[in-house]
């Protein structure tokens, strides 16, 4: 994942939309208590109005515009904190906020010409929070910071009374406003996606097994097997699973070397990840040359299918050998369970087939290799009691 150099956010869109994703209830968090925060010192500046032009119709109009803005920042803030924002709606509600914000702050600065000086201090401070305080995107503060600055210059230069020594001091301090904002807005949006990868790669390292990809046997007790963890894509009915062993691997390892039974598992892995479902099959490396495919929504034909598919694919593959002279070839053997699988099973189901689907493979071993055993525990007989067929395929 590349983060761009000028904006700090991912270069690619995809991984960028997964990132706010996984951000969004803080994101929302933040825009919230943002605009509350913001809001109270808005209105309580009002004081500021009364001192500077006393009671009358303009401080009155004064008070209004702040009473809009209060209005519709109090509005963005119930929606962040109590309606399911996208992403999306997040970045209208945050810029809808500024906009009405800045342009009551320009309202405000026309009315009270002869303290331009200090409406530049505060829209310093309003540029900072833009960049840094309120969530959305680079361009769109970048976009929003940069023409509320260019807009409070054009009215300093027709409304307010100031010297030309005054006039380009203020230039300068927003402009370094502008280019301290977006530094530090660039630098946070940097440092929150390293750590978002950071912690992405330290979660697939624990689950996953480094040498073939796929998950590893603590995944599979810490979370597949959890209640609730493994569903069918309709969110009920069957769950197969395919417990898988590479013949001969041992024999593998002493006569090619470990480097070419790696390979070998590599290879293996990579045909099942291939022949499965990304984002509903799982598959675990269950031991040294044994793998585990679960397989929700999965009846015992299509199963079995899968087995010898996988058998007839791996008996057909070679692999080079580590010293480049010889291709090594293997076979695996199969044990094939499925169950009926409900929302309220629990995970024994998932452990009694694993169980099911080990004595099945090592039968198949005993058999002579090469082959697929097969059971379905969904028939029942007259008394209620699951009835296992069996079906042994080579």
């Amino acid at each position: 994942m590349r983060i761009h150099p000028l904006t700090g956010e991912f270069a690619q869109p995809a991984n960028e939309t997964a990132f706010l994703v996984q951000k969004l209830p803080q994101t929302r968090a933040l825009l919230g208590f943002t605009l509350v925060f913001c809001t109270l010192f808005y209105l309580a500046f009002s004081v500021s109005d009364l001192a500077a032009l006393g009671y009358g119709t303009t401080y009155l109009q004064l008070c209004a515009a702040r009473t809009v803005v209060a209005a519709t920042a109090g509005t963005c803030a119930w929606l962040a904190y109590h309606k399911p924002l996208t992403v999306g709606a997040t970045r209208v509600v945050a810029c809808v906020a500024e906009v009405v914000a800045l342009a009551c702050f320009m309202f405000i600065a026309v009315h009270r010409p002869d303290e331009f000086h200090w409406h530049a201090m505060s829209l310093g401070i309003m540029l900072i929070v833009i960049y840094l305080y309120i969530p959305n995107s680079f361009a769109n503060a970048l976009l929003l910071a940069s023409g509320a600055t260019v807009v409070f210059l054009a009215l300093t230069l027709k409304f307010g009374r100031l010297s030309a020594a005054d006039d380009v001091t203020m230039v300068m301090l927003l402009v370094l406003a502008n280019a301290f904002g977006a530094l530090a807005a660039r630098r946070f949006n940097q440092v929150s996606r390293e750590e978002y990868l950071a912690r992405a790669q330290l979660q697939h390292t624990a689950a996953r097994d480094h040498l073939t990809g796929c998950f590893n046997r603590r995944y599979l007790h810490e979370n597949l097997m959890r209640p609730g963890q493994v569903r069918a894509p309709d969110n009920g009915g069957l769950l197969t699973v395919v417990l898988c062993d590479i013949d001969h691997f041992k024999r593998i390892n002493d006569t090619y070397g470990h480097a070419s039974g790696d390979a070998v598992l590599r290879s293996f892995a990579d045909l099942l990840q291939r022949m499965t479902r990304d984002g509903v099959d799982s598959v675990v490396r269950y031991g040294g040359e044994e793998f585990l495919a679960i397989l929700p929504g999965t009846d015992l034909d299509g199963g079995v299918r899968l087995a010898e598919r996988l058998r007839t694919r791996f008996a057909d593959t070679s692999v080079m050998a580590d010293d480049g002279t010889e291709h090594v070839r293997t076979t695996a053997s199969f044990g094939v369970a499925c169950a009926d699988f409900t929302a309220g099973a629990g995970d024994h189901v998932l452990r009694d087939l694993i169980a099911v689907a080990d004595k099945l493979m090592y039968d198949a071993k005993r058999g002579g290799r090469d082959r697929v055993h097969a059971r379905c525990a969904c028939d029942h007989d007259a008394a209620g009691r699951r009835v296992p067929g069996l079906v042994n395929r080579r």
